[in-house]
């Protein structure tokens, strides 16, 4: 963890702002400008890119994972120029979980990993291309995206102390705790051998 230097105050204002910024539901956003539906309502459910592309618009799926994944970056990198390490991460943790429980939506948001991505790239981004380089070969041999993500989420903490992040590892393992939580239901079926793989219908 970094030093906390910023003022209690506006590291809690940090924390709001980066969370309610987290909270934008841009999936739901795009898929009703693009004129799909509501997103809740297609595929598994789910407010992320996956889920979008599911509808067959490869061009919303993608605006929707740059959009998710910017929450996160953007919210690092104004944290960090406005007070510092220790504020950037905070408002990385704090955009996380509003996408992940997004007030605007019941508490009720994606699984994170776009946004997970994006608080990478800002924060330290030879952990993220060591963090992409780890889903794009799991998920070249298993062809399943969830597995790949989590793959990449357990062990991006190693990569980070490996490339000289160290400061970054306590955040990394509790957003791939939460990772973890939020693919749960991802989990059984890898178990039980039913999980979607890239390329197939769910």
């Amino acid at each position: 963890m970094p030093e906390i230097l910023t003022p209690i105050p506006l590291l809690a204002l940090t924390a709001i702002a980066a969370y309610l910024l987290g909270s934008v539901p841009f999936g739901i956003v795009i898929a009703r400008l693009f004129g799909l539906g509501d997103l809740r309502k297609i595929g598994s459910g789910n407010i992320g890119a996956t889920n979008v592309l599911r509808t067959g618009n490869k061009l919303a799926a993608f605006l929707t994972l740059i959009l998710d994944a910017g929450k996160g970056g953007i919210a690092v990198l104004v944290a960090r120029a406005l007070f510092g390490p220790d504020a950037a991460q905070l408002a990385g943790f704090a955009a996380f979980l509003g996408h992940c429980f997004p007030v605007y939506l019941g508490f009720k948001g994606g699984k994170g990993v776009a946004t997970w991505l994006g608080t990478l790239l800002a924060l330290a981004w030879p952990v993220f291309l060591a963090a992409g380089a780890t889903w794009l070969a799991m998920a070249a041999l298993f062809r399943i995206s969830s597995l790949a993500a989590l793959t990449a989420a357990l062990v991006t903490p190693l990569w980070a102390w490996l490339l000289g992040y160290p400061q970054t590892i306590v955040l990394l393992i509790a957003l791939a705790v939460l990772i973890y939580i939020r693919h749960a239901p991802n989990i059984r079926r890898i178990l039980d051998g039913t999980e979607t793989k890239i390329g197939k219908k769910s």
